[in-house]
């Protein structure tokens, strides 16, 4: 039983090598459309991957440096915009504004997860 054993095991490893030393011995050398084509991508992939190297390393790190100034001014813009602003107590606070139909499960009840006491004012006795 162990020679029997032993040749099927390598029958499927004998056939796989034989199939390959066919396809091999039937690999045609001639310049055909595929392998042109396959050339052209080459050549063709060399120079546009120097193109997007160029732009990666010249051109993406100043525009993001210029988006970056432009978002810090547009920051610093609206913080100045909000010290116009009269103090939060002092505000109006409207009916349809921190409308509460029961309290929060967490902290104190009132405040909402994105409470920012620098901006958010919610007084429960003061409504007009």
């Amino acid at each position: 039983m162990l020679p029997q054993r032993q040749i099927a095991r390598a029958a499927p490893r004998f056939t796989a090598q034989l199939r390959a030393q066919a396809q091999r011995r039937f690999a045609s050398t001639e310049e055909n459309h595929f392998v042109r084509e396959r050339r052209h991508v080459k050549e063709h992939a060399g120079p546009t991957t120097e193109l997007w190297r160029k732009i990666s390393l010249y051109a993406i790190p100043p525009a993001l440096l210029l988006a970056g100034l432009n978002a810090y001014n547009l920051w610093n813009e609206h913080w100045e915009h909000w010290s116009h602003m009269p103090p939060l107590e002092e505000r109006v606070e409207y009916p349809y504004q921190n409308i509460r139909s029961r309290n929060f499960p967490w902290g104190d009840g009132d405040k909402t997860i994105f409470w920012n006491d620098q901006v958010n004012y919610h007084n429960r006795d003061k409504t007009t």
